[in-house]
């Protein structure tokens, strides 16, 4: 009863944007349609990829693009979700934030809901489907245990590229024209996730796949998935780890974000 208490302002908050979009019809089928077509662009330069050459890094069309869909069904669940708060600057500058901050509510959550945008969902959709395809062209030996990672890894890369989208936003406290260096981790990072981690430099590869996590979003789970041993020598056990990553980046996007909301001074500081 508590939970339902703290959580039905949101819900409501929700189901008035939803109600709103969804009220201009025409509009709403149009925008989810363009939407979902980025995310058909994103999968088609992984064809286009294969193309030139039919392999990539030491993985074939079918690896790669279980890849990829591990990555984009992740993230674009986490843009769904969270993916609205790369606005927090233009709400800093219209002082939304101020409005918001004076309501008896957490912050965070009250901004993720009042812009919360419907038409994304076909972009979760298109990948899941995607994800659904690929796994079963790469005649996976479906194991109880393969079921598992194949249903957490996206739920994982959705709260680990959530907490980027938190952490990166975060940044708009004390750096109100941030977006461009938000976007180089959040969507740099969606692109950096959707290819096998034997095509970087073994520097970028140790910045972005092990310092920053990016390599435990769908890499290392593919491998695991089909049954690889990593070209690289890493551990096979690594491809459990995306579970235990995604929590350190949520509890640290959790801390970033309150020291953030305690330095902000109000509009115009």
């Amino acid at each position: 009863m508590a939970y339902r208490t703290i959580l039905a302002p949101y819900a409501r908050l929700v189901s008035a944007q939803i109600r709103s979009q969804a009220q201009y019809r025409t509009s709403f089928v149009i925008d989810l349609v363009s939407q979902t077509i980025f995310t058909v662009l994103e999968f088609t330069t992984v064809f286009v990829m294969f193309q030139v050459t039919p392999i990539l890094g030491g993985f074939d069309f079918v690896e790669v693009l279980l890849i990829s869909s591990l990555s984009i069904s992740g993230f674009t669940l986490a843009d769904l979700l969270v993916g609205n708060v790369e606005r927090l600057s233009m709400y800093v500058r219209t002082g939304l934030l101020d409005s918001v901050l004076i309501r008896p509510r957490r912050v965070l959550p009250q901004l993720l809901a009042v812009d919360f945008q419907l038409r994304r969902v076909g972009r979760v959709g298109f990948s899941v489907a995607v994800l659904v395809l690929a796994a079963a062209a790469a005649k996976l030996d479906w194991t109880w245990w393969r079921v598992v990672l194949v249903v957490v890894t996206p739920l994982t890369a959705a709260a680990f590229f959530s907490a980027v989208f938190v952490m990166t936003a975060t940044t708009t406290f004390w750096w109100i024209e941030a977006r461009e260096f938000a976007n180089s981790f959040t969507y740099g990072g969606r692109d950096f996730t959707t290819y096998p981690l034997t095509i970087y430099g073994t520097g970028f590869r140790r910045i972005f796949g092990h310092a920053l996590g990016f390599g435990f979003v769908a890499y290392y789970p593919a491998l695991v998935l089909l049954g690889r041993q990593d070209p690289l020598g890493a551990p096979t056990w690594l491809g459990w780890a995306g579970a235990p990553i995604a929590f350190l980046a949520v509890g640290l996007a959790a801390f970033l974000w309150r020291l953030g909301v305690r330095h902000y001074k109000g509009t115009g500081s």
